[in-house]
């Protein structure tokens, strides 16, 4: 059962985060209209959560793409959870406006609370401070009563860093913590448009940094062993990704061959998704949240 989806509607970044494993070796969008046909048929399939990724989701047609993806899933499908991942470089307050009361939790990916760091990574552009942002997306969560969360990518540059506070201080309802991980094809190897070994980490020293910010409640750790096989994910062709063998292997589209018959090739690991706490209190609704 497709309970919890990633779907991946665009390759295309305005950043370019040096360990990035889903770059844009494509600019295909579905036609909103198919986007939403494959969103109804997983939905009849038992799909719960939506998680809308790319890329970056804010690219296509300045938002409105995944604005109007969003109200559908909660307006049309009611699906219990309708997440956002995003880098919040794009994100204005009138989406907020328009979309925020469909949108149950917006991810923001922010690696470092030191902006050098940030701009080593590629986590930037131009002038814009990623750090000043966040807490500008921060305070917009609150207004429009959207939960707020933000994913960590540990590697090379951040590892020693100390997050505790900033993060204490930014309150998100959760914290993802991912280990730095290699994809052939994406950030390694020869077709890849990455070379992220120079990010990589060891597993001790991602434990150090995890034993450093234990008290922080809304942690959320994901080794590389959790997260491999751990997430059903949707290329922009609407095909399950299998990461078993350490690259992204496509099954068909669930356009051309249904949910049933795509589901069984993305080597997607039940056990595992629960085990690292896939399935949480992910409705807006169901949160009791102080806004």
């Amino acid at each position: 059962t497709p309970t919890s989806v990633n779907y991946h509607f665009t390759r295309q970044c305005n950043y370019k985060c040096g360990f990035c494993f889903h770059t844009a070796k494509t600019s295909f969008v579905l036609p909103l209209e198919e986007a939403k046909k494959g969103l109804a048929m997983l939905k009849e399939a038992g799909m719960e959560k939506i998680n809308f990724s790319g890329g970056e989701p804010f690219l296509q047609d300045r938002g409105e793409f995944v604005g109007q993806l969003v109200q559908f899933c909660k307006q049309e499908l009611k699906l219990p959870s309708v997440s956002i991942v995003s880098n919040g470089s794009l994100i204005r307050e009138r989406w907020f406006k328009k979309y925020g009361e469909y949108l149950d939790i917006l991810a923001i990916s922010c690696d470092s609370f030191d902006e050098n760091v940030n701009v080593l990574i590629g986590r930037g552009q131009g002038k814009k401070n990623h750090v000043e942002n966040l807490h500008k997306l921060r305070q917009w969560c609150r207004e429009y009563a959207v939960a707020f969360k933000i994913n960590s990518v540990i590697n090379r540059f951040n590892v020693e860093e100390d997050m505790n506070e900033q993060i204490k201080a930014l309150n998100p309802v959760r914290w993802k913590v991912f280990q730095c991980l290699l994809i052939e094809g994406e950030n390694t190897g020869e077709d890849a448009l990455r070379e992220a070994e120079k990010f990589v980490i060891s597993d001790e020293d991602f434990e150090q940094f995890l034993d450093r910010h234990k008290d922080v409640a809304c942690l959320v750790p994901e080794s590389n062993q959790k997260m491999r096989d751990s997430y059903l994910i949707l290329d922009e062709y609407m095909r399950f990704l299998n990461c078993r063998k350490g690259r992204k292997e496509p099954s068909k589209s669930i356009l051309d061959v249904g949910v049933e018959a795509a589901i069984k090739f993305s080597g997607f690991d039940e056990n595992m998704f629960l085990k690292r706490g896939g399935k949480y209190v992910w409705s807006k609704a169901d949160m009791k949240l102080d806004w």
